[in-house]
């Protein structure tokens, strides 16, 4: 199996890799300590953690070029103006007035005046740059990380290469982002046709407008080609998307091959629930997708009712109910019991804008009861998030208790660990459907950059089959983990007790998902076998190829004795298992549980 050394790409030698290799768990410490023998080495990271190169060279030619002449202002990039000023208001509004003074936003924009760039407005190649002071960047980074709004590592390489080239100017006031819940399509010239351009709304609930013929698209895309060497057929960006959302949706498998042709009407899908098209949502990562779900409750529920976070969750979901609207109220079991504490709140006259939850939860992989969550959500009139991500739609439907359905694209749906994606699918029977719809064409901005859906479309085809493999390979490592005396615990939604919770989700012949989370009966014996095992090692999960971290370390170093508090414990290790031989893989466990039997009889 290959190996990984310190701060190389995962994969190796790939531009916009979504994981790094932190090889020894003293690499991880190192990490999370900014020491410089981990830092300095890394080549890239977790992309809502580390800002990609290619977005700090870009960043810093605008604050150089536009930022006030001595200032030393950092620049934050977004990919609409609306956005950036959403960060701007955030940084305003926690930092004191002195720090923030100097904060500005610059919007940058194709020069429309050149005919060169009219193929570009197909792209909307617009960023906007948020420029900040030393003090304040930190603050700005929260919004950034916290939000996924920031551009993706694609777009800002793209366009860095138009702001050299003369073909991005300051925004002077006269040109203006396309208006909430729109494409940009750009001219009628460059306009293309897709599979919503037959009288159905376009991503994000836009109108079609009219189609350019085969000619004029193909044409626009030899420009795009020639001029700026992207292998990148621009023609494909709209089908790309109707099948990323099909697929999402559970309407289309398989290799499908795209074309410029309409796809047919959705019939059938595994959701349980009739879907249209553009009941699905697509965003620029996960987290994003997250975050618009908030703001969609809170734009067509109530700016005013706290949320509920159920279950130990992702560090951003937390961050996001706390911080961006009235705050929320945390139940960090996800137990039977917590269901009933909520439930007196309830009947005492509590009242919430939502309860958001992960099915199943990371890292424990345990399983709220979400027929009971239900049930209260209904009696009670409060809104149902779930988080899929780790269960996936391949494997459960939780799409019948939920009235927003949320996943990670960046995961196993894509598999190849070099884009990022996320998704939200309205649910159109839930009660707050209308609400959420009318929220999103007026608000909602389409701000997945073209090269990211073309990779994420291609990495996803064969998604399904990727499903069933991964599944097998688990259940295989579980076995040998299962019953050896060094394991002290062992996480899988097959045997975790809420297993039941996990069953009345699971679809006929879903399987139990490739994330798996174990804890020794020591620590030695956790770096032992960490540093010994010969998988990648990295942030991230559902990658093809078998990912192992100290997961608790990265994600929650700064607060190990309030993780613990909720049974996480700070030397838990995550497995994400990938596509390997089953044999194979199984020896490589073995190998290093011997690894840990050593530095256990060694004591």
């Amino acid at each position: 199996m290959q190996s990984f050394g310190l701060g190389e790409s995962i994969p190796p030698d790939t531009a916009h890799a979504v994981s790094v290799s932190l090889p020894t768990w003293r690499a991880n410490v190192g990490y999370e300590e900014g020491e410089d023998w981990v830092v300095n080495r890394m080549t890239t990271g977790y992309p809502r953690f580390f800002i990609h190169r290619s977005i700090q060279a870009f960043a810093a030619e605008i604050a150089e070029k536009y930022g006030p002449v001595g200032s030393r202002l950092k620049a934050m990039l977004f990919p609409t103006r609306q956005i950036a000023n959403r960060c701007a208001a955030f940084v305003r509004s926690r930092a004191p007035a002195a720090d923030a003074a100097d904060l500005t936003v610059v919007n940058l924009v194709v020069d429309s005046a050149s005919p060169e760039t009219k193929a570009l407005q197909l792209f909307c190649p617009a960023v906007s740059a948020v420029l900040v002071s030393d003090t304040t960047f930190p603050i700005a980074k929260q919004y950034w990380q916290h939000t996924g709004d920031g551009v993706s590592s694609r777009r800002a390489e793209f366009c860095h290469g138009l702001l050299r080239d003369g073909l991005l100017k300051l925004d002077d006031g006269g040109s203006k982002s396309p208006g909430p819940g729109k494409s940009c399509r750009g001219p009628r010239r460059y306009q293309r046709p897709s599979s919503l351009d037959h009288g159905r709304p376009a991503h994000n609930g836009a109108s079609s407008p009219g189609v350019a013929s085969g000619e004029e698209v193909q044409e626009t895309s030899r420009f795009l080609e020639e001029r700026f060497g992207r292998n990148l057929d621009v023609s494909f960006v709209e089908p790309a998307k109707s099948a990323i959302r099909r697929r999402i949706a559970g309407a289309l498998s398989g290799d499908h091959e795209l074309s410029r042709s309409p796809l047919p009407e959705m019939v059938d899908n595994s959701r349980g629930v009739t879907l249209r098209e553009h009941d699905v949502y697509l965003f620029p990562c996960g987290m994003n997708a997250i975050f618009n779900a908030h703001r969609a409750l809170l734009g067509a529920r109530s700016s005013d009712l706290k949320s509920i976070n159920f279950g130990f969750p992702y560090v951003d979901t937390l961050k996001i109910l706390e911080k961006f609207g009235p705050g929320c109220v945390f139940y960090g079991h996800a137990s039977e019991s917590d269901l009933d504490e909520l439930e007196k709140n309830l009947e005492a006259g509590e009242r919430f804008l939502a309860l958001f939850c992960e099915f199943p939860g990371n890292p424990l992989l345990t399983c709220p009861n979400l027929k009971r969550i239900r049930q209260l959500a209904d009696t009670y009139d409060f809104a149902v998030v779930v988080d899929e991500t780790i269960g996936t739609f391949a494997n459960i439907n939780v799409l019948p208790y939920a009235d927003i359905v949320v996943s990670s694209l960046t995961k196993i749906f894509s598999g190849d660990c070099n884009v990022m994606g996320g998704s939200a699918i309205f649910n159109p029977n839930g009660k707050y459907y209308s609400a959420l719809k009318d929220w999103a064409r007026r608000e909602l901005e389409d701000t997945y950059w073209a090269e990211d859906v073309i990779f994420m479309e291609r990495n996803s085809r064969d998604f399904a089959s990727r499903i069933d493999r991964i599944n097998v390979n688990a259940e295989a490592i579980c076995g040998v983990l299962k019953e050896h005396p060094l394991v002290k615990s062992l996480f899988y939604p097959r045997y975790v007790l809420t297993s039941q919770n996990y069953e009345d989700c699971r679809l006929p012949g879903g399987g139990y998902g490739g994330l798996v989370s174990l804890v020794f009966h020591d620590k030695a014996q956790a770096v032992a076998f960490y540093d010994a095992i010969q998988t990648a090692k990295g942030p991230s999960l559902g990658t093809n190829f078998t990912l192992t971290s100290p997961y608790v370390l990265l994600a929650h170093y700064q607060e190990l004795e309030w993780a613990a508090g909720y049974g996480v414990d700070p030397n838990l290790i995550r497995i994400s298992v990938g596509l390997e031989e089953t044999a194979h893989i199984v020896e490589v466990f073995r190998s290093a549980l011997k690894a840990a039997e050593e530095s256990a009889s060694a004591k």
